[in-house]
C-alpha cells in the first residue's frame, strides 16, 4: 500500500529527510542534484511529492499526498481541516506584530489599525480575539517596509532571530504564537491506510523523544 507524502521545498525538506531516513525510510532520490518533484522509496513503498510551502495542505487537504510536513504558519493560515499529528520540533520561530515601539506607547489616534502582512487570515484571527479593527494590507514580500513608508502602522510577519528588524529600527510589540514544523495527515487517508501510516507515525514520535 503506497503512501505519499508531500515536503515543503527548502529547509523544512532537508530535516524532514534526516528524520525519514531514521525512521527507515530511503531519501536518496530526495538528495539527489535534480529538478524533479516526485520522487519514490521504492523499497517502502513510499512516493515523495516536494512542493512550494503554502501547496503542502492543499495536496494533503486533496488526498493527493497522504502526509505532509510543513510549518504551522502555513496550516494556520490555509485552516485546511487536515490532522495535525506532530509537532516535529525544528523551524521555530514567532509570528509576531512588530513596529514602532513609540507609536505603541501613543494614544491611539485612528479606530482602524492598519496591518501590512503575507498572513491575513492568521492577522485577522488574533485581532478578532482582541476586539480590535483592522485593515489588512497583503504583501508578499518586504514586509518590514509597511511601517517605514507608511502603508502601515505594524506588520505581522514570521521572526526568528530578530535581527531584520532590528536592522530597520522595528521591534517585537506583541507574540501572536510560535511556529515549527508540523506533521499532518488527510483525514480519509488515516483510515484507508492506518497499517501503512500508524506504524510511521509512531516511529517518528519514537524519534522525536530520542532527540530530547
Amino acid at each position: 500500500m503506497q503512501i505519499t507524502i508531500a515536503l515543503a521545498k527548502g529547509r523544512l525538506a532537508e530535516m524532514a529527510e534526516d528524520l525519514l531516513e531514521r525512521c527507515g525510510l530511503d531519501v536518496s532520490e530526495l538528495r539527489e542534484d535534480s529538478r524533479k518533484l516526485v520522487f519514490y522509496d521504492r523499497k517502502n513503498d513510499v512516493r515523495y511529492l516536494l512542493v512550494k510551502p503554502t501547496d503542502v495542505p492543499v495536496y494533503v487537504d486533496h488526498g493527493v499526498a497522504d502526509l505532509g510536513v510543513v510549518g504551522k504558519d502555513t496550516l494556520l493560515e490555509a485552516g485546511r481541516p487536515l490532522y495535525e499529528m506532530l509537532d516535529l520540533r525544528y523551524g521555530k520561530c514567532d509570528i509576531c506584530v512588530a513596529g514602532y515601539a513609540e507609536k505603541k506607547r501613543q494614544e491611539i489616534t485612528s479606530a482602524v489599525t492598519r496591518v501590512a502582512t503575507k498572513y491575513p487570515r492568521i492577522a485577522k484571527m488574533y485581532y478578532q480575539q482582541k476586539g480590535e479593527n483592522i485593515e489588512i494590507i497583503k504583501l508578499n514580500g518586504s514586509i518590514e517596509l509597511g511601517p517605514i513608508l507608511g502603508l502601515s502602522d505594524v506588520i505581522v510577519d514570521i521572526v526568528e532571530s530578530g535581527r531584520t528588524l532590528k536592522e530597520n529600527g522595528l521591534s517585537v510589540l506583541e507574540t501572536v504564537c510560535a511556529v515549527s514544523a508540523r506533521l499532518v495527515v488527510n483525514r480519509v487517508s488515516l483510515k484507508t491506510k492506518y497499517e501503512a501510516i500508524a506504524p510511521l507515525i509512531a516511529k517518528m514520535k519514537e524519534e522525536l523523544e530520542a532527540e530530547k
